[in-house]
């Protein structure tokens, strides 16, 4: 099997990048897993009470797409969950094309709530790059003077989403991406070990070079260390901002117990420092995508990613 013929591909495909401005540090000193938490639902529990699950789980951040009023609103006064902000898509050209559009955009979803909630990130765009519809707006609005401008406001430090370039080759600049290694299972379990995608093997399993890989995670996080550095940028934290397994939608390949699996071995591995063979001994922190499942999505996987029951307040999974 082509192991890295497939790795390039999920480079194409995954497209959360974000790049901070700030020199502060904005990860933590020990790996912090988060939740995604979408909205495409009509069952949800309010904003108020998913925040107040989210601290009974002690949660510490939490990534949402765009900057939906009910949840920052819910989100006053809980400083100690740290919020990463989306641009919409459709909101990219008409902030590429208009500064005025930038300042008035954080003057609604950012200002208003900047004093007493703890927004961390903000990404231009989400599953943006690439792409022709939306890819060539995100780097004229994170390049805007605007934008650049209303980082000195924040307490936090602040990012923006966009494809690495050499230019942002700063030690403090993370870039986050989304890693999914049930996709390659999914699309060749016959080729691709179960137990390679899902951390339950320490049979090693893919050799590149003196790099011993025992599971597909770390083999594709490697990969973007790769990508980045042929492109002259290196050293730069590296963020997971979505990975998850659907618990139905596709079969045997999709179920509670795989899903159960994946996730509890993802915050296991991650929780052991032992970081990826490209970069050992070093902290990964990262967002498990998502929070509930969003029954308004395409039908088929995509609405089973959620870790819990809308309508059920006992948690399926205990993370935290």
């Amino acid at each position: 099997m082509d192991y890295s013929k497939k790795l390039f591909l999920v480079l194409l495909s995954c497209v959360a990048l974000i790049i901070s401005y700030n020199k502060v540090d904005s990860l933590s000193t020990t790996s912090v897993v988060g939740l995604n938490y979408g909205l495409l639902g009509d069952n949800l529990p309010s904003p108020s009470n998913v925040i107040k699950f989210y601290k009974s789980q002690n949660v510490a951040k939490i990534r949402i797409f765009e900057p939906n009023k009910d949840v920052l609103n819910a989100l006053r006064g809980n400083r100690e969950i740290g919020v990463t902000v989306g641009i919409k898509n459709e909101d990219l050209a008409a902030l590429a094309a208009n500064k005025d559009t930038v300042k008035s955009w954080f003057a609604t979803n950012i200002d208003p709530y900047i004093a007493d909630v703890n927004i961390t990130f903000i990404t231009v765009g989400n599953q943006a790059i690439p792409g022709d519809i939306y890819g060539p707006h995100v780097l004229p609005v994170e390049k805007s003077p605007d934008l650049d401008q209303h980082h000195g406001h924040y307490h936090e430090p602040s990012c923006v989403e966009t494809t690495f370039h050499r230019s942002f080759n700063t030690p403090s600049t993370p870039i986050f991406v989304n890693i999914y290694p049930y996709y390659f299972y999914a699309s060749d379990p016959k080729n691709v070990p179960l137990e390679y995608t899902n951390f339950n093997t320490d049979q090693i399993v893919v050799k590149d070079g003196a790099l011993k890989y025992s599971n597909l995670f770390d083999a594709i996080f490697d990969a973007f260390l790769w990508a980045m550095e042929k492109e002259g940028v290196k050293g730069l934290p590296l963020v997971v901002s979505e990975t998850g397994w659907p618990s139905a939608g596709n079969g045997g390949m999709t179920t509670p117990a795989l899903q159960y699996t994946y996730i509890g071995n993802f915050v296991k591995h991650v929780a052991s420092g032992k970081g990826t063979p490209k970069r050992p001994n070093s902290r990964i922190d990262g967002y498990i995508f998502e929070t509930y499942n969003e029954n308004q999505k395409p039908v088929g996987i995509y609405q089973h990613f959620g870790l819990y029951d809308p309508t059920e307040p006992t948690p399926m999974y205990k993370l935290y």
